[in-house]
């Protein structure tokens, strides 16, 4: 599966670096935002495995290190859980972008937590959930 490196800024200026992780030899079916854990980077196993194997299925995967820790900017103690919210955002705003630019149909997928946030505009509840087991 190939891998692309990616940065893009979030709301307070920082770059944050990212792992784009697409379909072998076909336009990605679909997009989805993996949000692991707020402490963890975009490289650990659980995520790199699970990406991978989304996109074995057809699905590009963005992954991504949170303000100030892996390879991005920022000081890490200086984050909260709505900064890493925010970081969120911004990774999906990026997302849109990218899954526009490679399929203009496409959206990326705001599911996780059962809810789409109401202020997410990319988010209008037409977002296919994937189940993993």
């Amino acid at each position: 599966m190939p891998r692309r490196k990616v940065d893009f800024t979030n709301a307070q200026g920082h770059t944050l670096s990212g792992a784009l992780e697409l379909p072998d030899g076909a336009e990605p079916k679909a997009f989805a935002l993996f949000a692991h854990c707020f402490t963890c980077g975009k490289d650990v196993v659980a995520a790199s495995r699970i990406a991978h194997s989304l996109a074995e299925q057809g699905i590009a995967v963005l992954r991504f290190d949170f303000t100030g820790l892996g390879g991005s900017d920022g000081d890490f103690s200086h984050t909260t859980f709505s900064s890493n919210v925010s970081d969120l955002e911004s990774a999906a705003e990026f997302l849109a972008q990218e899954s526009q630019a490679s399929r203009r149909a496409s959206q990326p997928s705001c599911s996780g937590s059962g809810e789409s946030p109401p202020h997410w505009p990319h988010c209008d509840g037409s977002v296919e959930e994937v189940d993993i087991f």
